[in-house]
């Protein structure tokens, strides 16, 4: 897990692996989906370098 991310990220992370995994996706699988899942929400949060927040249209 990066640095970056909180306890609370990691965590996160953890349920969408576990999740991803008992739905059937592949080791790999799973933890991309997770990590692309968390860093999404960052982003939209605005804890990622260049990132500009979430906008609503």
């Amino acid at each position: 897990m990066p640095k970056e991310w909180t306890d609370k990220q990691e965590r996160q992370y953890e349920h969408i692996k576990d999740s991803a995994n008992d739905r059937g996706a592949s080791g790999k699988r799973a933890e991309e989906i997770a990590a692309r899942t968390v860093n999404k929400e960052r982003a939209q949060r605005g804890q990622t370098k260049g990132s500009k927040g979430s906008t609503s249209s």
